[in-house]
């Protein structure tokens, strides 16, 4: 009978009933229409997933000239979701061009961040790259069994800033966020509910510089490199502000080779805010892959599993 069902759906164009969570696992890749353009994403569920029990669902937004399945692989998210048993998102961003093939140099897949930096087109239309995320939500929960409270965003560089701008402007509840060598552009965030902030980054990154001030990046736009970055304090205050929290963060412990935990000691709490800094560290995923030379990215060094502290900083947040 399972099997029959699956020909009708598969000769009616569709894979499987929206009202019936998918069940297989491993690397599902879908498109949607959204603002004019068709945009991609992959979904992973861990061999675990049986599409019965609703798991928590953690969107990874990669950076500048990236991909989502990059980021999967360099990040080691899937090897996370397979040990704690959750759902992995990774979208991709549109081509600064998107009538032309992405390509890392000159065409590079980039998010509509909110800082004015990255435009699309000829017209130099902005692309609503939150309601991209929204709509794709929104198609992930048809289609997988997701735990709605438990809908977690990370991402890296300009996936960080696109984390902080829809960690405030979702439709949907998101139940905590972890940008990792971002800003936070937006001055005043204003959050409907509270969401929990987790924030990572290298001390020697030249491209997310500690104290901001504008940037250096090899063949960038002209508003990419002209635009000051703020400093990291800052988008860290501009967070605590939106949540009420105007003390200032505590260190909470200093880990091998001197990378510094700060926190307002909040665990657990909504309003829990986290900052890690990582001395000697460039503008890479901490503990991730080095995929970007030295000239460009600053050191490299292996110090610090950016995905497992920020999946054990997820993991607590579970709004009932």
């Amino acid at each position: 009978m399972k099997k029959t069902l699956l020909l009708l759906l598969f000769l009616a164009g569709c894979t499987h009933p929206p009202e019936v969570p998918l069940a297989e696992t491993g690397h599902f890749a879908y498109t949607l229409a959204s603002g004019g353009y068709t945009r991609e994403y992959g979904v992973y569920a861990p061999p675990s997933y049986t599409g019965k029990a609703p798991l928590p669902l953690v969107v990874i937004l990669h950076g500048g000239g990236g991909t989502g399945r990059g980021m999967l692989r360099d990040a080691n998210w899937q090897t996370k979701a397979d040990a704690e048993t959750f759902l992995v998102a990774y979208p991709d961003g549109l081509a600064r061009d998107p009538s032309q093939p992405a390509r890392f140099q000159g065409n590079p897949r980039t998010w509509n961040d909110g800082s004015g930096r990255f435009v699309h087109g000829e017209a130099a239309e902005a692309i609503d790259d939150v309601a991209f995320l929204d709509a794709m939500l929104d198609k992930i929960i048809a289609d997988f069994a997701v735990d709605t409270r438990r809908i977690y965003v990370t991402g890296f560089s300009n996936g960080a800033t696109l984390t902080f701008r829809f960690g405030e402007q979702a439709k949907r509840r998101i139940a905590a966020i972890a940008p990792v060598a971002g800003a936070c552009w937006n001055p005043q965030p204003k959050l409907a509910h509270p969401v929990p902030l987790c924030y990572v980054t290298g001390a020697a990154d030249p491209l997310n510089p500690l104290d901001g001030g504008r940037i250096t990046l090899p063949g960038a736009t002209r508003a990419v490199n002209a635009t000051p970055k703020p400093p990291v304090s800052e988008s860290i205050a501009r967070w605590c502000a939106a949540l009420g929290e105007n003390a200032p963060l505590t260190q909470r412990e200093v880990r091998n080779s001197g990378v510094c935990v700060m926190s307002n000691t909040k665990t657990h709490s909504a309003k829990e805010v986290v900052c890690v800094t990582i001395p000697g560290l460039g503008h890479y995923w901490p503990g991730g892959a080095r995929n970007l030379p030295q000239t460009v990215a600053g050191p490299f060094i292996d110090a610090f599993d950016a995905t497992a502290f920020i999946w054990e900083f997820f993991a607590r947040h579970s709004p009932r």
